[in-house]
């Protein structure tokens, strides 16, 4: 998708990260927004940093709601509101995630529900909402699901997040292979990048609570992975910017940090050579 001005895009997890300024630079491509996070005040302070001119009426390029994507009537409404508002919708960036670490054997149910509620079945449900549609429109679209490095590796103390992660890969694989074989005019991408200063180290202060019962030995590697996230030398900005790169090349794998190449191939590496699985935090 080379063109993107005056696109649809619709962006989940969009009240902060890799949201917040894929946002950013959609409205500077003068395409039209909807935008969703569970958090209504983040949306709001997203919406801000556009800087549109409600005197110049481009206000009404952008609508915004709260959405819980782990819920796939919340979704649906997401895209009832991107054809009410705008008649459709062009790219789906199904972006929103969260992240809790620990042990495998003393996460709990409900990290596994929360987690896999909004980084897995939150982008089933917005395939399931939006393809159909799209599909029925005919208009050439683009679907970038985010997952991570993490959905490529497999570091210590990550279970239930590089299983939300893996999952997502495949699923967008899956997906791609899908949309061929309909030779349908949609596009997929996913995205992977390793460590970002962004919010998702706290994610925990979204958490539902009903769904707080959290991994009582997860408080050492979540010091770890947020010491890891506050270094980061990519900025959210520099993702996004490859990310919307990778849409107008028809990109599918978005692996925005070099230096964990080498760590993924060795991953591979050891796959196809029956070697036992290396720690990739310490590769």
């Amino acid at each position: 998708m080379e063109h993107l001005q005056g696109k649809v895009s619709v962006i989940t997890g969009a009240a902060s990260g890799f949201g917040r300024e894929l946002a950013i630079l959609c409205a500077r491509e003068n395409m039209r927004l909807v935008l969703a996070d569970v958090d209504a005040d983040g949306l709001e302070e997203t919406v801000r940093l556009l800087r549109w001119d409600e005197s110049d009426g481009q206000c009404d390029q952008v609508v915004t709601t709260t959405c819980d994507v782990s819920r796939f009537e919340d979704v649906e409404k997401l895209a009832d509101m991107a054809w009410d508002h705008h008649g459709g919708a062009h790219l789906l960036f199904n972006n929103a995630g969260v992240a809790c670490a620990g042990p495998v054997w003393t996460t709990t149910q409900a990290d596994w529900d929360w987690v896999l509620g909004v980084n897995l079945m939150g982008v089933v449900h917005g395939i399931r909402a939006f393809v159909p549609r799209m599909l029925k429109s005919r208009e050439s679209c683009h679907i970038v699901n985010t997952a991570s490095v993490a959905g490529l590796v497999s570091p210590v103390g990550s279970s239930v997040y590089c299983v939300s992660k893996h999952g997502v890969v495949t699923l967008s694989e899956c997906l791609y292979h899908d949309l061929q074989m309909a030779k349908a005019d949609i596009g997929v991408s996913v995205l992977c990048p390793a460590f970002v200063p962004t919010g998702i180290a706290d994610a925990a202060r979204n958490r539902p609570a009903e769904l707080a019962d959290s991994n009582p030995m997860a408080a050492p590697f979540e010091a770890v992975v947020k010491e890891a996230v506050r270094k980061g030398r990519i900025s959210a900005t520099e993702v996004a910017e490859t990310t919307l790169q990778a849409v107008r090349d028809g990109s599918f794998y978005i692996l925005t940090h070099d230096k964990i190449l080498p760590t993924i191939r060795t991953r591979m590496e050891e796959i196809l050579e029956g070697r036992l699985p290396s720690n990739p935090m310490k590769t």
